[in-house]
């Protein structure tokens, strides 16, 4: 049996049949220094709050699968040391041997799954890595969205990665990509990109209901929705896109691929970007976490119109 521990609010929450968003931890562990990664996720939980959602925060504590963070565990994650990085590999290892570990977007979607949250927030997907044709570097993220009944908020795929080949095989896994008020694939820092999405929608409410034909058509997996970030908040791709040549250049220089290369990237360009990149991973985070929350929100409304006989059946 898996260990699971709900926070007091998310135990409240599903008590009470409210609205849940699953938010990730890795961002708090591997993608901010002590104190701002804390204030971040704090600020995030609050975004999902306002938003009229309740968030739960997942992570792996000596052992335990917790879905939402007391305060207390949320500051010693935070100042944490060699926590380790899960996704759907390595999920049950750390559980088994009594580790601790914060969860990638394959791993929260597993989490999220088991304890009955239908809505995650993140900031970007992993997805396939520039010259994965001879690394075959492609994230776990994109096989847990075509297998795992979650939908989740992002701005896209990371800009590090090749979007191209990553909506390439986000459609051929069956994976619905929905670009939010944008017919554009956002590329996370940057509101736009020179890539179609393949759907668009303009409402939370279409989103859920989509996420429950899915469910009653029998389909597997979840739905990528793209949020773009907020205008006043992106860096351009034109001015990124040598930034991120020149990261990805010196990792290959210096042989850095797997899970290290996502972090020596990001690392790489918050020093030539002087922290905007962290500034605006903030502010798309934010903005995904207040999405998430309506959707959740509009699922809700979805079954209670069900219930009450106000519609027909999904």
């Amino acid at each position: 049996m898996i260990d699971l521990s709900l926070s007091e609010e998310v135990r409240a929450a599903q008590a009470d049949n409210k609205p849940l968003v699953a938010l990730e931890s890795t961002i708090i562990t591997h993608g901010m220094p002590w104190p701002q990664n804390v204030e971040v996720a704090r600020k995030v939980e609050a975004d999902v709050r306002a938003a009229g959602a309740v968030p739960a925060t997942i992570a792996v504590l000596e052992g335990t699968l917790h879905i939402g963070l007391e305060s207390g565990q949320l500051l010693r994650l935070g100042q944490a040391r060699g926590v380790a990085k899960l996704s759907r590999a390595d999920l049950a290892a750390c559980l088994a041997t009594g580790g601790t570990g914060s969860t990638t977007v394959a791993a929260t979607m597993i989490a999220a799954r088991h304890a009955g949250i239908e809505v995650f927030a993140t900031g970007g997907i992993g997805g396939v890595h520039k010259g994965a044709e001879t690394t075959f570097d492609i994230s776990a993220d994109l096989q847990e969205l075509a297998q795992t009944p979650v939908t989740v908020v992002a701005a896209g795929a990371k800009a590090i990665l090749d979007i191209p080949k990553t909506l390439e095989v986000l459609e051929t896994l069956g994976v619905p990509v929905i670009a939010y008020h944008q017919d554009a694939f956002p590329a996370f820092w940057s509101a736009s990109s020179p890539h179609r999405a393949p759907l668009r929608m303009n409402a939370p409410e279409p989103i859920a209901r989509a996420h429950r034909l899915r469910g009653a058509l029998g389909l597997p997996g979840g739905q990528l929705v793209a949020n773009p970030i907020p205008e006043a908040d992106e860096i351009p791709a034109e001015e990124l896109a040598p930034v991120i040549a020149r990261a990805q250049a010196a990792a290959d220089r210096q042989g850095i691929s797997g899970k290290a290369l996502t972090p020596f990237l990001l690392s790489a360009i918050f020093e030539a970007t002087e922290g905007r990149s962290l500034t605006a991973n903030i502010a798309l985070v934010r903005n995904n976490a207040r999405l998430a929350a309506r959707i959740a929100a509009a699922l809700k409304n979805l079954d209670a119109e069900a219930a009450s006989g106000a519609q027909g059946p999904l």
